[in-house]
């Protein structure tokens, strides 16, 4: 059965590659994906474009784990060059946009599911959900399957990790903020020019450190990536605006950070676009790693963000491929890590299963 659950998955995974998808418009790989699941006469039900079952013996009494991964893309970059909406298969590697981030992960988790579809008395009840809108962190994707499909115990969020364990995520937070100023003409004194005043408050991001660091995924990382001030040379602007990355360790949460930014920080105003990006981690104490261990796998501290962001349980991020290729030119994964991707989830959930 896994072999040919192999070559189905691999079929799947060309077609999806072969079928625009970007974040939001996921309407016809949501169909292919209903048609794959159709094959193996399993039921499923569909939200917007995030299409979800659940194993046929499911029963309410036990925990349930959660198989997710998302079949919506970014838009391919100019430096493609191979059609990027083109599945091609040349020696070891399957080429193609959404092949490695996250279609690989996806078709190896539907498979994965699929194997345990039918299979009776598990410990674990499971949800597959293939989710729409990561790449966008869009209000239609996990994030709105939360309230729909049964409460979550642990998840396994399928990403390209070399198909080692990622047991804690960094969370995101974007900030808004301001400098404040007098605007006055170039060429007269002024001793309030918000240009000047950002240099400082340019140095104290530089400069500030959080007291908490985290063993698995260090400090929480804070950087200014844009600025913006003035609209002609010979006019002093009111303010200065700028824009804040933060990436936030399981230490605190993201409320917890916007607080103390908002009480420290030497800006004017410094305003959150969004909370709700929160860091995840597992214990490393929990069955679902430390059948992991057993396999042989290693864990480590993702910096990326995911739908893990969108999850309150213990999740751990794997799955085939390198998050290195992601949103890269040629983006591509490697045929066996597929297959040995398939093989591998369905052992680690043998494990706890």
């Amino acid at each position: 059965m896994i072999h040919q659950l192999q070559s189905d998955a691999l079929s799947l995974l060309k077609v999806l590659i072969e079928t625009q998808s970007f974040s939001s418009e996921e309407d016809q790989t949501a169909i292919h994906i209903e048609n794959w699941l159709k094959q193996y006469q399993i039921p499923f039900q569909r939200e917007n474009n995030n299409v979800w079952a659940i194993n046929k013996h499911y029963d309410a009494s036990k925990p349930t784990l959660l198989l997710n991964s998302h079949h919506d893309t970014v838009q391919p970059n100019k430096a493609y060059t191979k059609d990027p909406f083109k599945a091609i298969e040349e020696e070891t590697k399957l080429y193609g946009l959404g092949s490695n981030d996250a279609g690989g992960c996806l078709v190896s988790l539907i498979a994965t599911f699929a194997y345990f579809y039918s299979k009776e008395n598990l410990n674990y009840n499971l949800v597959l959900v293939a989710s729409a809108e990561e790449e966008s962190s869009g209000p239609n994707g996990l994030n709105s399957m939360l309230s729909i499909i049964p409460e979550i115990d642990v998840a396994i969020v399928g990403e390209p990790t070399l198909m080692q364990m990622a047991v804690a995520e960094k969370g995101l937070l974007v900030f808004d903020a301001t400098v404040k100023g007098t605007p006055s003409h170039a060429a007269h004194p002024n001793p309030d020019n918000p240009i000047y005043k950002t240099a400082s408050v340019l140095k104290w991001f530089e400069d500030f450190k959080l007291e908490k660091t985290s063993n698995v995924l260090g400090p929480v990382k804070l950087t200014v990536t844009q600025i913006n001030a003035g609209v002609q040379h010979n006019a002093v602007p009111s303010e200065v605006n700028l824009v804040v990355d933060v990436r936030v360790n399981e230490c605190y949460s993201n409320n917890e950070i916007v607080e103390l930014l908002q009480k420290k920080s030497p800006c004017d105003s410094i305003i959150p676009r969004s909370t709700r990006l929160n860091s995840s981690s597992i214990p490393l104490e929990h069955d679902l790693v430390k059948a992991g261990l057993r396999l042989g796998m290693t864990t480590y501290g993702s910096p990326t963000l995911s739908d893990q962001a969108c999850l309150t349980c213990p999740s751990v991020k794997l799955g085939p491929g390198d998050s290195t290729r992601s949103h890269s030119a040629d983006e591509f994964i490697y045929v066996d890590e597929v297959k040995q991707g398939i093989k591998t989830y369905i052992k680690l959930l043998e494990n706890v299963l």
